[in-house]
């Protein structure tokens, strides 16, 4: 519930700082006295438009700061931790607003967006009023107010949440239509390419690899070719070995006649010799190592040309080809057994959607009997109001072939203010002051059934007086019971019935140039003479005074 607001330099009020309690609070005074301002300052902290004419004149900014008191349990509270905001029990929302329009929005001193500020306000506090649109005329929160009287929230989001399953079972079911559609169209050239790409076989990074072994082959193709050249010349048919070899026998023949003579010959060639055989087999080693295979790299090639095709066929890199394969693979698959897949889904889609339907046929029919119940608690409340020929309606649209996310019901509060006249919508068909007092049977009803934990009803008793007024009072005081309620009111029977009384009135300055609201919160004494005021005018008189203390004391003694 809201425990203070403290207001700074908004339009004529300079300085306020207010303090609330459970219970019945009203705040009375003058026509003109500042009680809009007041709801537009408070109004304003829970997110509401900001405007830079609400700044006092003659200061730069204006400030609003509302405190609550929340339970534990309170959905704010989750709201707050999944923004990442602050929460050490007191809930503080702020607003300050420039005088070039400008708004900055706080919760718990965390600056956030005015629109987050404004959902935060909605779950706080409800603003009821003539001409007010932010609270229960609004269409779209009907069926929630609906299930929450008849005790089927839980069924509701039981609904929602088959009805999400139904639909991703259903998505997922006309996914794989879809792509079985797709793949119907191009069954031979999937089966052609699945074909030919497991017998390509490509894999991850083949390209790079074959690439690389390439180009070592080609430098290895170079230097091969240069060792064969040598090779052939030390040991091929060119080769000098033999021709010395013969030489040297030629020649140790004659040794033994002139030795001295030809022996340094013989030696030297057989020097020649073992160095040209050392070479050979030099040669010989550098050849295996040098690791070039003709063939090998002949296979290389092939094998990438063959890669670089397929890539450009399928325009794709090569190092793609994996994935476009295992894709033609999957397709293929999907055309083989997708027949199969695509049933299962189907019946898997058909199933979910006959339990949705059971249960949102289940929801709708308990539905139309809370709506019933509901007609009959609020038609209850209306004659005391002077709506006793007037009627409540739930309109509740089923449609079982349109189906919502929440189930088949469009729920919408309709009234008939007099017989014979066409029911409509409510915000569309009521008059002001009848719209005030059809909200407020209708929040009695509602109060402990998703309300928000504080309730501002604003000159709802505006044109009625005697007995209406006082069966305004006595709901407001019923309301009381269960959740906070702030009423603006300018009858003697609702102020009566509070527990809390503030009154608002102009006072001018001690410059006299200006006048500045005030709300002063009073005590019994002049509780009293605050209600003989509204009963009599600028003049009060004893007659008053009795009246209010009549007013006061029946208001105990309910």
């Amino acid at each position: 519930m809201l425990i203070a607001l403290s207001i700074r330099d908004i339009v004529l009020i300079e300085r306020l700082d207010l303090s609330f309690h459970a219970g019945l609070t009203v705040l009375t005074g003058e026509t003109g006295a500042g009680k809009s301002i007041l709801l537009d300052a408070f109004t304003l902290a829970l997110g509401g438009r900001g405007d830079g004419s609400l700044v006092r004149q003659g200061t730069a900014q204006g400030q609003v700061t509302a405190e609550f008191d929340l339970a534990s349990d309170h959905p704010v509270r989750g709201v707050l931790a999944e923004a990442g905001i602050d929460d050490d029990g007191a809930l503080v929302l702020r607003r300050v607003q420039h005088a070039d329009g400008r708004t900055r929005a706080f919760v718990n001193d965390q600056s956030v967006s005015a629109q987050m500020l404004r959902g935060i306000g909605r779950r706080l506090v409800e603003i009821h009023g003539q001409h007010d649109d932010r609270a229960l005329v609004d269409p779209t929160s009907h069926r929630a107010l609906l299930d929450a009287y008849g005790g089927l929230v839980q069924l509701a989001e039981t609904v929602v949440g088959q009805g999400r399953a139904w639909r991703a079972a259903r998505t997922e079911a006309a996914q794989e239509k879809a792509r079985l559609d797709e793949a119907a169209k191009e069954a031979d050239f999937i089966r052609h390419a699945v074909d030919e790409l497991t017998a390509l076989g490509p894999e991850p990074g083949e390209e790079e690899r074959l690439a690389t072994r390439r180009t070592e082959m080609m430098r290895f193709e170079k230097i091969a070719t240069d060792l064969a050249d040598a090779q052939d010349a030390v040991g091929g048919a060119n080769s000098p070995i033999p021709g010395l070899a013969a030489a040297v026998r030629r020649l140790e023949r004659r040794a033994g006649e002139v030795e001295a003579l030809v022996r340094p010959a013989v030696e030297a060639i057989d020097a020649a010799l073992n160095a040209l055989d050392l070479a050979r087999t030099h040669l010989d080693t550098a050849l295996r190592e040098a690791d070039f295979d003709p063939h090998e790299l002949e296979r290389i090639e092939e094998r990438l040309f063959a890669l670089r095709a397929a890539g450009r066929k399928f325009t794709c890199t090569v190092d793609d080809l994996p994935a476009v394969a295992a894709r033609f693979a999957d397709q293929l698959d999907a055309l083989d057994h997708g027949a199969e897949t695509l049933k299962g889904l189907e019946a898997r889609a058909a199933e979910a959607e006959a339990v949705y339907r059971r249960l949102a046929r289940d929801l709708s029919q308990k539905r139309h009997v809370a709506a019933k119940a509901l007609d009959e608690s609020v038609n209850a409340e209306l004659p005391p109001l002077k709506l006793e020929r007037a009627r409540f309606i739930t309109e509740c649209q089923t449609d079982e072939v349109d189906s919502q996310a929440d189930g088949y019901d469009r729920i919408e509060f309709w009234v008939q203010t007099n017989p014979g006249t066409r029911p409509g919508p409510m915000m569309k068909v009521a008059s002001g002051g009848e719209l005030a007092r059809f909200l407020l049977a209708l929040k009695v009803v509602l109060a402990d059934k998703g309300s928000a934990p504080t309730l501002v009803f604003d000159e709802i008793d505006t044109g009625v007086g005697g007995a209406v007024a006082d069966a305004i009072g006595g709901r407001l005081a019923r309301l009381s019971a269960r959740v906070q309620v702030v009423a603006v009111t300018h009858a003697p029977q609702v102020a009566a019935r509070a527990g809390n009384h503030f009154r608002i009135a102009k006072e001018a300055m001690a410059d006299l140039d200006r006048v500045a609201t005030r709300v002063a919160p009073l005590a019994p004494d002049h509780r009293r003479e605050e209600i003989a005021r509204m009963l009599s005018g600028a003049e009060v008189t004893a007659e008053a005074r009795a009246a209010a203390d009549r007013l006061l004391k029946g208001a105990a003694a309910d």
